[in-house]
């Protein structure tokens, strides 16, 4: 990390005591008398008050404005009061590549769009060196701060970052992609330079998860969203050894300045991965958040309980009427058990969701707890 302003390190007495631990006893493995659930892109445009915050401030004000981000972050808290367990600061991935130097615009009906992919090794000379995620990244953090007081211990709270092999197909696909094709030539044309990006992208996210920790975020989730799109072999190259570097260096930094700490959450959601079960470890990742497309009993087998599961049903069910998604439920609570488990989507939540089918989602889960 390059010398700077570093953030202040702030712990447990500096916030509103926790008053659900629910998440936290799952990790644990202990008995809970709820399943805890949240749910990726809870604060987004399936909720009504989040456009009208969007109609006001596109989409990254609403990143780099701590007030703003702390208020899209509660609006799923106070609309589902009692029902979410946890919260997650809302963010994006793709601030990790702005840090770095390059220039990310989020385009209605398309979504991310980098003017100035990287097409070809030489293009990494436009990256930003030795680059201070705690200054280049302080509102996030701020923001993080500013959201743990407001929540006022009522959950806690998520930080979370893209994992560096989806940041990497971002930056060099220039945006979404249904086949990932620059960013997988990448790795059989240049992949010494590949792991090198990988490398300065991992740099980055270790220390800005550090500082998310630094500034009060509770758990930590490492998204790596496009990881299914690589084959075996690929993902245990090019994604696998900086997943379990970040873990690792996290950890470390975090026992440096606080044992307590470094005993924090950490969660991989590789989509699609599914051969990678084993390969996620508990020594790394406390929590293991998993796609629709896997059942819930396999993967509690294949874990052998070594991890708490998260997920994992297909968002495509909140279009469903309310009986429907209660049965669902029902069997995937019932595939994953009762103990190490948080309940969760298996990705995130779309646009024209019903936020009622949410609640009938969230509803079932504690219905079904008992």
């Amino acid at each position: 990390m390059a010398q700077g302003d570093s953030y202040p390190v702030l712990t447990n007495a500096d916030f509103p005591p926790l008053q659900n631990d629910l998440i936290f006893k799952a990790v644990r493995g202990e008995e809970v008398e709820k399943v805890p659930v949240w749910i990726m892109r809870q604060a987004g445009r399936y909720l009504p008050e989040f456009r009208q915050v969007r109609e006001q401030y596109d989409f990254f004000t609403v990143c780099r404005t701590p007030e703003l981000a702390c208020k899209v972050t509660l609006q799923p808290i106070d609309r589902y009061s009692g029902l979410l367990d946890a919260s997650i600061i809302f963010c994006d991935i793709l601030v990790v590549p702005q840090a770095m130097g390059m220039e990310v615009q989020m385009l209605p009906q398309k979504g991310p769009h980098f003017p100035e992919p990287l097409l070809d090794p030489s293009h990494m000379a436009k990256l930003q060196t030795n680059v201070n995620p705690e200054v280049e990244l302080k509102y996030v953090l701020e923001a993080i701060t500013l959201t743990r007081k407001e929540l006022k211990g009522r959950v806690p709270l998520f930080g979370f970052v893209g994992a560096p092999w989806t940041l990497m197909a971002y930056m060099i696909e220039g945006g979404g992609s249904k086949t990932l094709s620059k960013a997988k030539a990448w790795l059989g044309k240049w992949p010494a330079e590949s792991k090198e990006l990988l490398q300065s992208i991992t740099d980055v996210v270790v220390d800005f998860l550090v500082g998310q920790v630094k500034a009060g975020a509770q758990l930590l989730q490492i998204f790596d969203s496009w990881a299914g799109e690589l084959s075996p072999d690929d993902f245990a190259t090019f994604s696998l050894p900086y997943l379990l570097q970040i873990s690792t260096r996290v950890r470390e930094k975090l026992q440096a300045l606080s044992p307590e700490l470094a005993k924090i959450p950490i969660s991989v959601f590789a989509r699609g991965a599914h051969y990678a079960l084993e390969l996620l470890p508990p020594t790394h990742f406390d929590i293991v958040s998993l796609d629709w497309t896997i059942d819930p009993a396999t993967a509690r087998k294949r874990t052998n309980g070594s991890v708490a599961l998260q997920g994992n049903a297909d968002p495509s069910l909140l279009y469903a009427p309310r009986d429907t998604i209660r049965s669902h439920v029902k069997r995937m609570m019932n595939g994953f058990g009762r103990r190490k488990y948080i309940a969760n989507l298996g990705h995130g939540m779309y646009p024209d969701h019903d936020p009622e089918r949410l609640r009938n989602y969230l509803e079932a889960i504690r219905d079904f707890s008992v």
